[in-house]
């Protein structure tokens, strides 16, 4: 029996102009190639909910999908003034009622965080960009089904402000680092359960490169480099390293490993989550 899913990118229209005009597929494409690689042949629906007149899904029509994927989104979980904020906090509510299995990275873990009870604010230690370095799982992790096979300490790509300060109820921290202590958490509430991670396992080398052009002018102001220059030196060598994953020198300078380039390893909480949720149902 074919599985549906339901992908939802909530960046605005705007924001996925920029992503694209940076040379970045937009997230939900990212999403669709990622659940591809996993499970060939699995059928999904886009939706775009910060989009002008966009249909929101009701109850009988999320009722229909086998699993929810989030993607990133640049917008604010704790702005409730915008109409999109609230629509999509309201539709994580709905599949945690219904008993939808969902997973997300980065904006979907603060999503599934907020619709639980929870609460996200700005990160006080500011951005983390690039690379979060040196994430280790929590004890709460050893045999979670989410982290089988997973290194104790990785690294992965990572974009984003804002960060879990409580857990929900239901909520189980499983990995974090010095900069954003919940970098991954899997939430049980009513009928549903929702793994999520603060990085995101759909990237890979090239994309985040391409993300880095888009918030150029951001990332030279909070000094992540020092001028245009340095940002495109860096940009071309992880081009470079995309290209060639094997070169020894790239991936010492960059200080980039197995953990970060080899799919196998970084996507491997959304294999798992594949696996248990929607294979083996």
């Amino acid at each position: 029996m074919e599985k549906r899913f339901l992908i939802i990118d909530g960046y605005p229209e705007s924001s996925r102009i920029d992503l694209e005009q940076a040379g970045m597929q937009l997230a939900f494409k990212l999403y669709a190639a990622m659940l591809e690689s996993h499970l060939p042949g699995a059928l999904y629906d886009v939706l775009l909910p910060s989009d002008f007149g966009v249909q929101m899904p009701d109850r009988k029509k999320l009722a229909e999908y086998d699993g929810i994927l989030w993607t990133g989104c640049n917008l604010a979980v704790y702005d409730r003034d915008n109409p999109s904020v609230q629509n999509q906090i309201e539709l994580a509510k709905m599949a945690f009622d219904i008993g939808i299995p969902s997973f997300g990275s980065c904006w979907g873990l603060q999503i599934s965080v907020v619709a639980a009870g929870g609460r996200v604010d700005p990160n006080p230690k500011g951005k983390e960009m690039g690379i979060a370095r040196k994430i280790i799982k929590t004890a709460a992790a050893k045999g979670h089904p989410m982290f089988e096979g997973k290194p104790t300490v990785y690294e992965a790509f990572i974009s984003h402000d804002d960060i879990t300060t409580k857990v929900p109820e239901g909520g189980v921290v499983l990995s974090g680092n010095e900069f954003t202590s919940v970098q991954a958490l899997c939430v049980h509430h009513k009928k549903g359960v929702f793994w999520s991670t603060q990085y995101h396992p759909e990237y890979n080398l090239r994309e985040m490169a391409c993300l880095i052009i888009a918030r150029a002018d951001k990332l030279i102001e909070i000094g992540y480099y020092q001028n245009q220059k340095d940002l495109d030196v860096m940009v071309d060598r992880m081009k470079e390293l995309a290209d060639q994953p094997g070169r020894k020198d790239l991936r010492w300078q960059l200080v980039i490993d197995d953990d970060v380039l080899d799919p196998k390893i970084r996507q491997c909480e959304f294999s798992n989550w594949i696996n248990r949720f929607i294979i083996k149902n």
